[in-house]
């Protein structure tokens, strides 16, 4: 194996690249950051079992954080730019930063990217240093790595989910619940029309004639706009005369009077903020597709008994 650069290491000459302003896709990036950092052609025919190329994953890893504390953002799908904060965070560690660097900025008041920072430490769980991490069995260190991808995979789907077309929500919504098996024998949901849903998205017969159905509420929300519980008074309100319960889903969260209604309310009300949306949609394959699979084995004790 050549002596690849890790994923941290990544992160400050794609902002160097970035630092231009230009907008540019994964794949521009990819070359360029190799040119950056002077990979030699071993390292650039790297690939993994998966036949992914290394440093194209790393590259990717650093992308994904890099997003998600605001150093670079989305102006439309797949298309990456610099933010000031981003050209902040290139300018205090020109010589490379890491994770816990920049957890560490969301503790100090005087930083000037501290709000991203502190965004970024609820948002995603830090690694554990190495020498604790070291610590781990090979099993351990599997399934937090598996946690840490489902981890960034969710918030990739949130806002994924924040910048689509509402219709597109509403209508991934009932994809999820069709695939949670909240969709009868036929798997049948529909998305209601949204001129005159009358505070009601989604509608999911359970049975084949239709006779019980389960009634969708889906507000697509940035992280900030919370949910009240005037909202979820109109949508009981919708309900009435058709069901006595309902989901109420959402890519914020719920603010404590909304559940607090929630749990006085005599109308059966399911709350599923952002967190466990994209929880939900990993578990049940729901905008997601498994991209490797390993197979973890053992001696088989029975073929030397």
């Amino acid at each position: 194996m050549t002596n690849m650069p890790t994923w941290e290491a990544f992160m400050i000459p794609t902002l160097q690249v970035m630092s231009d302003g230009a907008v540019r896709t994964r794949r521009d990036l990819n070359p360029l950051v190799a040119k950056s950092t002077q990979l030699n052609d071993a390292q650039t025919k790297e690939a993994l079992s998966s036949g992914q190329l290394t440093y194209e994953n790393r590259i990717g890893w650093g992308l994904s954080f890099l997003t998600n504390v605001g150093a670079l953002v989305r102006p439309s799908r797949g298309n990456y730019v610099i933010t000031d904060a981003g050209q902040q965070l290139l300018a205090q560690f020109p010589n490379g930063v890491r994770e816990q660097d920049v957890k560490a900025l969301g503790d100090d008041s005087s930083s000037p990217i501290r709000p991203y920072a502190k965004t970024a430490s609820r948002r995603i769980k830090i690694e554990e240093p190495l020498a604790e991490s070291a610590s781990l069995t090979p099993t351990e260190q599997v399934q937090n790595g598996v946690k840490r991808i489902h981890s960034e995979v969710a918030d990739e789907l949130l806002s994924r989910l924040q910048d689509a077309h509402p219709s597109f929500f509403e209508d991934a919504v009932v994809q999820l619940l069709v695939a949670m098996g909240y969709g009868g024998t036929t798997g049948s949901g529909s998305v209601t029309q949204l001129s005159n849903d009358g505070g009601i998205d989604g509608v999911i017969d359970q049975d084949i004639l239709g006779l019980s159905r389960v009634y969708i509420q889906a507000k697509r929300y940035a992280d900030n706009n919370v949910v009240q519980r005037p909202e979820i008074q109109g949508f009981v309100g919708a309900l009435h005369g058709k069901a006595d319960s309902g989901v109420f889903i959402t890519t914020s969260r719920f603010s404590k009077g909304a559940q607090d209604y929630v749990s006085s309310s005599p109308t059966r009300i399911v709350l599923i903020d952002g967190k466990r949306l994209a929880d939900l949609m990993i578990r049940f394959g729901a905008g997601v597709q498994v991209r490797e699979t390993y197979n973890i084995v053992e001696i088989d004790e029975d073929f030397f008994a």
